[in-house]
């Protein structure tokens, strides 16, 4: 029987050698997040949020602890199983967007269906006119405004229909009307999927808009709703 969380975090833990020693980033983590549900990870610069995120999408792999993702246990796969298992089913948007410079808005979104070794033209030119961009097809990252830029991003993100989508600090690039339509963008798209949503943010008012906020202080979950 499947599981009715999209991801499950148990005892998760994190320790990385300095000049001091070990230092402990994340400590002893728990929490289920349900399929379809949003999400909202914050705390201080330096609280974990990043690492967390990144053992979460098996970017990483933790000193002790697990994450299923999906019903895969991440840290049971190699290397190449955990590029497979995000190519599947996860989708990323980054405070820097990511974009492929020497492609264009629309060979960008492309890029993961192609990959997968699906049909890649007519979903992607769809999704970028759903998120407003039908009219720049074919610039390139360089003459796009940021707002557009992270428009390309989210349509890249989705473009696969994601079961989850991982944001770390999505609208931290841009001014507050821009990051606001992107958020509106971000969720509307989260919940016609239905995809699971997680995002890492410092900004209160798109924290609010999750159904559920978690907050870390010294790599401890130290508060959730």
């Amino acid at each position: 029987m499947s599981s009715t969380y999209a991801i499950e975090v148990k005892n998760l833990t994190k320790r990385v050698s300095d000049a001091n020693g070990q230092l402990t980033i994340l400590n002893n983590v728990n929490f289920n997040v349900p399929k379809g549900q949003s999400v909202a990870i914050t705390g201080a610069s330096g609280s974990g949020k990043s690492t967390l995120l990144g053992l979460m999408a098996g970017l990483d792999i933790a000193s002790e602890g697990s994450v299923v993702l999906n019903g895969q246990s991440l840290f049971a796969l190699d290397e190449d199983g955990r590029a497979l298992l995000r190519a599947r089913s996860v989708g990323f948007v980054f405070q820097s967007f990511h974009l492929l410079p020497n492609l264009t808005a629309l060979e960008n979104v492309m890029l993961p269906l192609e990959l997968a070794g699906r049909e890649a033209l007519t979903p992607a030119t769809l999704l970028l006119e759903q998120v407003g961009l039908g009219h720049r097809l074919n610039h390139y990252p360089a003459t796009l405004s940021g707002g557009e830029q992270q428009r390309v991003s989210l349509a890249r993100a989705f473009v696969q229909r994601p079961a989850l989508l991982f944001a770390d600090e999505p609208t931290g690039s841009l001014d507050g009307a821009t990051g606001e339509r992107i958020i509106d963008l971000m969720f509307e798209m989260q919940q016609a999927g239905p995809t699971t949503l997680i995002l890492v943010t410092h900004d209160q008012t798109l924290a609010a808009r999750c159904e559920r906020q978690l907050v870390l202080h010294a790599g401890s979950l130290v508060g959730a709703e």
